[in-house]
């Protein structure tokens, strides 16, 4: 391990693996403590929630770091095993609901752990009712983000890859490209699989914020006090250029 990186890694999860439960819950104190980090997941729930229908059963998915529920006190919260602060313990490819139980699944950073997500579809499309809504902020492939997330993210971030992933471990396995790879780069065959489902937005967003906030797993380079100057500073870009991760809206049609 070089000197660097230990010198800006988060010590709490120091030596963790990412599937040990109990990475999952140090990272949510994590998310607490770092302001600048807090109010980036702030403004990812506020997108979230006003998306969503008003009305009706919400699932959060890897609800295990998060505080989605301070803003949508009425979801339920789900994560792939036990942690505390949720409610249940659930596979994105197996849900545990009824037909059309649902108005909506919200995740954030999920999706491009799903290591099968034409079963997570399927299963979205069975317990989501018309007019409901599957919401996510993931991941996004720019040349910029691709770089980033090439050089300075462990996770695999590979662009040419399939919709599946192998499986790992239940955090381990990912590729941060697949929201891109399905949304993106196979809309036509994405449209083709799933016609009930549209794609209302998939809208390219912070080029820079989540870097130097250092994430989860590295200390903060910026104040919380910072963090409305540099959005407004990145917000000038041509995010659909620079942009690391993206806002995606799918609508299950009447």
């Amino acid at each position: 391990m070089s000197i660097l990186k230990r010198l800006i890694e988060h010590p709490l999860t120091r030596g963790l693996s990412v599937d040990d439960p109990q990475t999952t819950t140090l990272r949510r104190n994590i998310i607490q403590e770092k302001a600048f980090l807090r109010a980036i997941y702030s403004e990812w729930y506020r997108c979230l929630v006003t998306a969503l229908p008003k009305n009706g059963a919400v699932l959060e998915l890897g609800s295990g770091a998060g505080f989605f529920s301070d803003f949508r006190t009425d979801v339920i919260t789900s994560e792939i095993f036990p942690t505390p602060n949720i409610q249940l313990v659930a596979d994105a490819c197996q849900l545990p609901f009824s037909d059309d139980a649902l108005v909506g699944i919200v995740m954030t950073d999920v999706f491009h752990h799903i290591p099968d997500v034409k079963s997570f579809l399927d299963e979205a499309t069975r317990c989501i009712r018309p007019g409901g809504k599957v919401l996510m902020i993931e991941p996004w492939r720019t040349n910029w983000s691709q770089w980033v997330y090439t050089h300075l993210h462990p996770e695999p971030f590979i662009p040419s890859a399939g919709w599946d992933i192998p499986s790992s471990g239940p955090l381990s396995g990912a590729n941060g490209a697949l929201p891109w790879i399905v949304f993106e780069r196979d809309l036509k065959i994405f449209e083709k699989l799933y016609p009930d489902w549209q794609v209302v937005k998939v809208e390219p967003m912070m080029p820079f914020c989540y870097l130097v906030s250092g994430g989860v797993s590295l200390r903060s380079l910026m104040p919380g006090w910072a963090y409305n100057l540099i959005r407004r500073l990145e917000q000038r870009l041509d995010e659909k250029r620079w942009a690391m991760f993206a806002f995606i809206e799918l609508e299950l049609r009447s």
